[in-house]
């Protein structure tokens, strides 16, 4: 009987079986950032610790780093003594740091597959809740908290109960106008928020076989929001082409062996699952949120629902409340809702990919009267790969602001904030509540290429007919 890739690097990672039956489970690469790390730190000290493998963790600065201006000292001071503080933990601990300064500073998540850190076969993790983007190159990572990241730290182990494993096949190929991002947001809406609870999602299907890197890393990176610890595809031609030459990639006569090794640990052609889904490529519509769960999806030509096309009590008093929040009329199209902020960025959708997109179409357009819309590179590197074919002009002149790298208005731990009940148009991955910095703002999840129909026309809107995208 074969195996999955979930099986054989996990197996491949046992470092025993604790009292209580979860795996100690070897993690080869620890990435880490400004938010979680400090108190990790500052425990390994109080234990008089050292960190055990500093050659396998990494840090970037993302989350509190401003994007408008990223000079210091950085106005906000708990943000400077963030970085003060990483900064720290990184000579004394002796751990690879990219700082603002180095170049390649970015989101921890872009970061790690541009430098080549990021591999198959391997175990990561890293305090931050979309861990799993590095899953798209064959990798098992998880997102963790603070004292298992002070556990990796000293132990470059982890704590983990094994999980089952469902394969998601998506065939066939995507209508025009239909991207990765509406894939993913399609999928928790059928699976729904908690659908992933126990499970490692594997992606596959003749769709995933035909996507870019990059459209697997946004696919990846939402497996959290449909309740799975982890997502993957498995390694291909492609994952080796991304990752050949890259700094951290093996080199000389060490890649083709480490080549072999990766192919070898993809799923086995007989591998067994606990749960098969599939999906036709062609039913995956141009998806957006209405509410304040990344499950709460609909096409962008539906109508938002009703209290009472609820199956149950408990699925009625969700729905309600969310349209309470969102400000939305029920039984009410999605389309025309008038935004305030649009979005373009984070780890789902901050790759050079993402902004060669939507260049495609803004050019020689303008954003509408009353909406502020910004465009955030995930990193440096796809800032300074952007700027050199004139990507950042685009933009600029179709009246979004091009920002540096970071988080940006993912979440609310930098300037990049919501005001009020404002309401967003968001290339990112989640809609809570008070999630873009106001208790009462409002974020509706959408493709890269949504958010530029939602900008241009100032409301809701098909990219498909803003766009003329025929198909």
């Amino acid at each position: 009987m074969g195996k999955t890739l979930f099986e054989k690097v996990w197996e491949s990672h046992v470092v025993g079986t604790l009292a209580n039956g979860q795996t100690q489970l070897l993690i080869d690469t620890h990435l880490v950032h400004e938010v979680t790390s400090p108190q990790a730190f500052g425990m390994l000290r109080d234990l008089n610790l050292k960190v055990a493998y500093p050659h396998r963790t990494f840090a970037t600065v993302d989350h509190i780093v401003p994007t408008d201006v990223q000079t210091e000292p950085f106005a906000d001071p708990l943000a400077a003594e963030m970085i003060k503080e990483l900064r720290k933990n990184a000579v004394e601990f002796g751990i690879t740091y990219f700082d603002l300064s180095s170049g390649k500073q970015g989101i921890v998540h872009v970061v790690g597959p541009e430098q080549g850190i990021t591999q198959p076969g391997t175990t990561i993790a890293c305090g931050d809740s979309h861990t799993a983007t590095h899953g798209a190159f064959g990798a098992i990572a998880f997102g963790i908290g603070t004292t298992q990241v002070r556990d990796i730290l000293a132990t470059q182990t982890m704590a983990l109960s094994k999980m089952k494993v469902r394969r998601i096949n998506v065939d066939g190929q995507l209508r025009p106008g239909v991207y990765a991002k509406d894939v993913i947001l399609h999928i928790i809406r059928l699976l729904g928020a908690n659908g992933g609870i126990g499970y490692a999602y594997e992606y596959g299907g003749s769709l995933f076989d035909a996507m870019s890197m990059e459209e697997r890393m946004t696919v990846c990176n939402m497996s959290i929001e449909g309740g799975a610890r982890c997502g993957y595809v498995n390694p291909d031609e492609k994952t080796f082409e991304y990752l050949k030459g890259r700094p951290y990639s093996p080199k000389g006569t060490e890649w083709d062996a480490t080549v072999e090794k990766w192919r070898a640990v993809a799923s086995d052609k007989d591998a067994v699952y606990d749960d098969v889904v599939n999906i036709k490529a062609e039913d995956v519509p141009p998806t957006v949120t209405w509410g304040t769960s990344p499950d709460q999806g609909i096409s962008v030509t539906e109508n938002v629902p009703t209290p009472d096309s609820a199956a149950n009590d408990a699925q009625r008093v969700s729905i309600q409340d969310a349209l309470t929040y969102m400000q939305l009329p029920a039984g009410q199209p999605i389309k025309g809702t008038k935004i305030d902020v649009a979005f373009i960025g984070s780890c789902t959708n901050g790759r050079l990919s993402d902004f060669r997109e939507v260049a495609k179409f803004i050019k020689g357009r303008k954003v509408a009267a009353g909406v502020k819309a910004i465009a955030v590179p995930g990193s440096q590197i796809v800032d300074v790969l952007a700027r050199q074919e004139g990507l950042d002009k685009v933009f600029s002149e179709a009246g979004f602001e091009w920002r540096g790298a970071g988080c940006s208005m993912c979440l609310a731990m930098n300037p990049d904030k919501l005001i009020g009940d404002q309401l967003c148009a968001s290339s990112s991955n989640r809609n809570f509540k008070g999630r873009q910095g106001s208790p009462t703002g409002r974020t509706v999840l959408m493709s890269p290429v949504m958010v530029a129909a939602a900008a241009l026309t100032g409301s809701i809107a098909d990219a498909r007919e803003v766009f003329a995208i025929a198909g």
